[in-house]
């Protein structure tokens, strides 16, 4: 078994705790932003303003429907704690992903760029910055696995850390499956994937729908071995349900429209 010690604080500040959670998720944000702002300087046909404005508009609302999709997940606990349900000790990803995918959409529709292209341009710097977040979530301790004998399972030691309970609740050091880093390497396979086929599929959107497509197929899957809760009417997880809507949805399209193109093609994302 792989013992994790590490606090979840990073270091506090007077009575401000930092922990690595929320570290780690500020450096998923970075990577995506450098991530579009690298396209952008190699050429891709979008400006800097409209990167920026993007987020600016992406990011408050990835995080609210974060946090909401978190706090409607666990409403049995925050429906005693309402105080609570304003916070960010909670998000989920695909709330951060379909919030700012969303609020991208809109600002789209009242600006003068291609969603398509823009969407398919970020989405490698999506898959990336989840990695990076992932790492948050193995510090933190959260995201944990369902119990293994397997030897690369992780035991939390320390108190504080939100797998600790886990991990001793039943037996002192019951290992758990690092799920997390399960999600590491799969989240690097995909980049590598997108990366390798950027200018190879058309229409524009395509790629952002394969990236969606294949982490809505990890998320259900991963939800077999992980820890959570059964949502609404389902043995299923939150994220495995909404896995299967959007995998209802992504499929259909990418085998109506998606198509192998032999060559890079530019299409301009922005008209004057």
């Amino acid at each position: 078994m792989i013992n994790i010690g590490i606090s979840p604080v990073a270091f506090t500040i007077g009575p401000i705790e930092v922990r690595w959670y929320g570290i780690m998720i500020a450096l998923a944000v970075l990577t995506v932003v450098l991530w579009v702002l690298r396209e952008v300087r190699r050429g891709a046909s979008i400006s800097y303003d409209t990167v920026f404005t993007a987020a600016l508009v992406a990011i408050p609302s990835g995080v609210i429907l974060s946090r909401l999709l978190h706090v409607i997940d666990k409403w049995g606990i925050y429906s005693q704690n309402p105080g609570q349900i304003v916070g960010f000790s909670g998000l989920t990803i695909y709330g951060a992903i379909l919030g700012a995918t969303l609020a991208v959409w809109v600002y789209s529709r009242v600006s003068r760029f291609q969603f398509g292209y823009f969407a398919d341009m970020v989405a490698p710097g999506i898959i990336l910055a989840q990695a990076v977040g992932r790492v948050g979530c193995t510090l933190n301790g959260c995201c944990y696995g369902l119990p293994t004998s397997l030897p690369w399972g992780v035991v939390y030691t320390n108190p504080d850390s939100m797998g600790y309970n886990a991990s001793f609740l039943l037996l002192p050091g019951t290992g758990l499956h690092p799920t997390q880093p399960y999600e590491i390497i799969y989240n690097l396979l995909v980049f590598a994937l997108l990366v390798a086929l950027r200018g190879r599929l058309k229409p524009d959107g395509s790629l952002f729908l394969v990236y969606l497509s294949l982490y809505s197929l990890w998320r259900f899957g991963i939800g077999f071995i992980r820890d959570g809760m059964p949502f609404l009417f389902t043995p299923l997880h939150q994220a495995q349900v909404i896995g299967l809507i959007v995998l209802a949805i992504t499929i259909p399209i990418m085998v109506m429209r998606v198509r192998w193109v032999k060559a890079r093609e530019e299409s301009p994302a922005e008209v004057s």
